[in-house]
């Protein structure tokens, strides 16, 4: 055992000695597997970072919350007629649908982008009309002042829950709670400023306006068709399936949908919306993988080639090595060291590039969160690489073992 771990170490140090004689030639040999290694880690720091924030921004939804949204056939697009949920789907749920509790809505006011007036500065952003139970099934908080509630919706009071982008943008002064702005042509007292939950694909999320969802269809006219989301609490998990099922039916009838239709609306839970991310980081992550596998065969195909010529270079030295008592063994583990330890530095330097590349692209777009390396990604890629320094070291090792002591020092 002691024999083995002497050849190996003797096998490494040689091969360190190989690599620091030729220092230039052993960085560019390895450049394909930097190139590989750099890609895939850059593009997983940045994918997990982006999973991370949108994982920890889901953590705060309840696990049994259960959404719907109106969802469009394709033949109707075509033509036109886009689905909506309505007030009449609102009430049946609420009135008809078992096993569910603090029933919310959401729609977007004039369009969803409306402009407002705070002192003579205007800013233009998203409002929305929802129910008093979205912040507990979205774990929307306030930082100063509260939420609107059950009151304020009742008695469809002017009241304006604001984000903090929105609070920046309108230059507010001071505490914005008790003061007033203007949306279109009526006032509203702002009552809370929303925490802050930063960007998510582009989108801020925290350049928007609540107002309680009475108000909003007042503000609408009763005569308009906004196009609602509906959002619920589960009241037992272990019923989801029967509830979806019911709500289904509920609003199959309500739409007068035949049967064969395809349904015009889209129920989710919070776990699908993490399934949904998932999926998107896991497709990006095996085109990813795609990228190393491909770029790891070109670096090990530049491997081999380069050792090749190291066996031709030092035929001498093999000969004399083999005069002195080297075994084949010797030899093969020697080059074999030699062309996994170019494959290892070519997955380090990779490492560094592809993090330090993660983290110059999350910094120069804002709405990028952090990025991220997780372990299993750096085992990985030293694994891959690793693996390349065998596969592809193994057939000039074997060629700078088989060299026949004699043959090698005659060789000029």
């Amino acid at each position: 055992m002691s024999n083995v771990i002497a050849i190996g170490l003797e096998s490494l140090r040689a091969a360190v000695s190989a690599i620091r004689a030729h220092g230039l030639r052993s960085v560019l040999t390895t450049l394909g597997i930097v190139i590989g290694i750099a890609s895939v880690i850059a593009v997983v720091a940045v994918v997990q970072g982006l999973t991370a924030s949108i994982n920890k921004q889901m953590e705060g939804m309840g696990t049994n919350l259960l959404s719907v949204r109106a969802s469009t056939p394709l033949k109707d697009r075509i033509t036109g007629n886009f689905a909506k949920l309505t007030d009449q789907d609102l009430e049946s749920i609420k009135n008809n649908l078992s096993g569910v509790n603090s029933v919310t809505v959401t729609t977007p006011l004039v369009g969803g982008i409306s402009t407002l007036n705070y002192q003579g500065r205007k800013a233009s952003t998203i409002v929305s009309g929802t129910g008093y139970a979205f912040q507990d099934l979205y774990s929307v908080y306030t930082t100063q002042g509260r939420f609107f509630s059950k009151s304020d919706e009742q008695y469809r009071r002017r009241v304006a829950v604001l984000g903090k982008t929105v609070v920046d943008n309108l230059k507010i002064q001071g505490n914005p709670v008790g003061q007033y702005l203007q949306l279109g042509q009526e006032w509203f007292k702002i009552i809370g400023v929303l925490e802050e939950k930063g960007k998510i694909f582009g989108f801020d999320q925290d350049d928007q306006v609540l107002v309680p969802f009475a108000t909003a269809r007042a503000l609408q006219g009763f005569v308009s068709t906004p196009n609602l989301s509906i959002a619920m609490a589960m009241d037992d998990l272990s019923k989801q399936p029967q509830i979806m099922d019911q709500l289904k039916r509920l609003l199959r009838r309500n739409h007068h949908l035949a049967k064969g239709d395809p349904d015009d609306f889209e129920l989710q839970t919070a776990k699908q919306m993490q399934e949904q991310v998932g999926k998107i980081t896991g497709t990006t992550t095996m085109v990813a993988a795609g990228v190393v596998g491909v770029s790891l065969l070109v670096g090990g195909i530049g491997i081999m080639n380069i050792m090749l010529v190291s066996v031709t270079e030092r035929t001498r030295e093999i000969g004399i090595l083999k005069a002195l008592g080297a075994t084949r063994s010797h030899i093969l583990w020697q080059f074999l060291a030699e062309a996994v330890l170019l494959c290892l530095l070519g997955g380090v330097i990779g490492l560094v590039l592809g993090y330090g590349l993660a983290a110059l692209v999350t910094a120069m777009i804002p709405s990028l969160p952090g990025a991220t390396v997780p372990w299993w990604a750096v085992a990985l890629s030293l694994s891959f690489s690793a693996c390349v320094g065998v596969l592809f070291g193994m057939l000039p090792a074997i060629k700078a073992a088989n060299l026949h002591p004699i043959e090698a020092l005659r060789y000029e």
